[in-house]
């Protein structure tokens, strides 16, 4: 009875990518490319050419040609596919927590906004101020925090470098979401 295959995992899809990229000429480059060793780069190669995924064409004595099969092609398209609807729906729940977050401020008057930092983070919080809700909101957006900034502070950023006297006007947005989701 035949049992259906399992799905490619995580490192098997790096390597599915960078053959299908024709980034990687032998496996030493692959391994480079995975970051992972040899031997690894060797099993997942196997691994994938047991699978269907890739096939391997013998150019010479020493020069193989790694090729994605059409079965590496489709299981690419679909994880590509699903991890770019996954992204898309985490955007839109990070961006309804957004507005959560700026309602509350915004029903306790707050009207001016400072958005620190240029990640998507901070175009998310951008894109969410433009909102026609928010009547009378006005924002900018720097590289740092001013030493004494009027208004809310978002903190767009990994890490926290904002001075101590701003601290309680600031919303870390890093720490705000992570508690939300």
């Amino acid at each position: 009875m035949n049992q259906p295959e399992a799905s490619l995992n995580e490192r098997e899809f790096e390597l599915v990518n960078i053959i299908g990229a024709q980034l990687g000429a032998n496996q030493r480059d692959l391994s480079k490319q995975l970051d992972i060793s040899l031997g690894m780069t060797n099993l997942l190669v196997r691994r994938l050419v047991a699978k269907g995924y890739i096939r391997l064409r013998q150019l010479n004595k020493k020069k193989t040609q790694y090729i994605l099969t059409p079965k590496g092609f489709t299981e690419k398209y679909h994880k590509s596919l699903h991890y770019t609807l996954k992204t898309i729906r985490s955007i839109g729940l990070i961006r309804d927590q957004l507005n959560i977050i700026i309602q509350r401020l915004y029903s306790q008057g707050e009207r001016v906004f400072l958005i620190l930092g240029n990640s998507d983070l901070a175009e998310l919080v951008e894109m969410s101020l433009r909102q026609p809700q928010w009547v009378g909101v006005q924002f900018s957006r720097v590289e740092n925090v001013p030493e004494h900034p009027e208004g809310i502070v978002f903190i767009c950023r990994e890490q926290m470098d904002t001075p101590q006297s701003s601290a309680n006007r600031c919303v870390d947005l890093i720490k705000e979401l992570a508690s939300t989701v």
